[in-house]
Parts: structure tokens; C-alpha cells; sequence
């Protein structure tokens, strides 16, 4: 599999948000060998809980499934780019390689709004932007312009 088939299965995650009446942002986690070990989507309507994003969701699940809070060795892909709080959490679990679809003009936090990758925190991912930006960024649209 390649960085479009990851990418593929965020999307088909951010369908689900979609449908769920969530903002449709989905997220795979696979470890080196390319099992997909973590996956998550966007439920904070569904919990109430504004943590509930869908890196979140994918982090935990690869860390059960790890047994171990490192992810080193790991690529995140999703579907948006990540938000601080996601940011942050890609950085304490040591996850080495990003790769999303869409920017985020408004809270993206690895080049659009800020780059928290770029600042001195003894570990930095390397980021892939743009893989599958067209339907990742349809799916948006398409859901905020049904919302209002």
C-alpha cells in the first residue's frame, strides 16, 4: 500500500463523521510493516467531548495495540490537518511521519495557522501535505455547506 491507499481509508473514516454528523475528518495509523494499527474519526458530538478528535482516537488505538504510548516507527495519515491539541499529541507519542489531506485555515497547527513541528521539542515529524487534498477537502465542504 502507498500514502493514497492510507488516505483512502481516512476518507472512508471521514464518510462515517460525515454521515454521523461530525466534522468529517478521518485517521489511520500504520506501524513499519504497514499494518494498520490505529484508526479514528471525529466523534465530539457524538461524546460531547471536545477531545474526541479523530488523530485522538487513532492514537490510542495504536497505543493499546503497541502496549507502549511510543509510536516510533509509525506514519499518521488524516484527512485534515492536525489542530494543536492533535499537533501535540502526534509529537508526545514520538509518531516520526505525518501525512494529511486538507489544510486548516483556521486551527491547523503544522503550517497554516502555526507549525508546532517546527519548534524545539526534541522531536520532528516529518510532514507530508496534500496527499488526496481535493476529496478530503470536498468532503468539508460538502459537510459545512449542508450544515448551514
Amino acid at each position: 500500500m502507498d500514502d493514497r491507499d492510507y488516505m483512502r481509508e481516512a476518507l472512508a473514516l471521514a464518510r462515517e463523521a460525515f454521515d454521523a454528523g461530525e466534522v468529517p475528518v478521518g485517521c489511520v495509523i500504520a506501524d513499519a510493516e504497514g499494518r494498520v494499527i490505529g484508526r479514528g474519526r471525529n466523534r465530539r458530538e457524538e461524546g460531547g467531548d471536545a477531545t474526541a478528535h479523530a488523530e485522538i482516537e487513532a492514537i490510542r488505538e495504536a497505543c493499546a495495540a503497541r502496549g507502549d504510548w511510543r509510536l516510533d516507527g509509525c506514519t499518521l495519515y488524516v484527512t485534515l490537518e492536525p489542530c494543536p491539541m492533535c499537533a501535540g499529541a502526534i509529537l508526545n507519542s514520538r509518531i516520526p511521519t505525518l501525512v494529511f489531506g486538507a489544510r486548516d485555515a483556521n486551527m491547523g497547527a503544522v503550517g497554516s495557522v502555526l507549525d508546532l513541528f517546527f519548534e524545539r521539542f526534541g522531536h520532528s515529524p516529518r510532514v507530508y501535505a496534500g496527499v488526496l487534498r481535493e476529496e478530503s477537502a470536498a468532503l468539508l465542504t460538502a459537510f459545512f455547506r449542508q450544515r448551514r
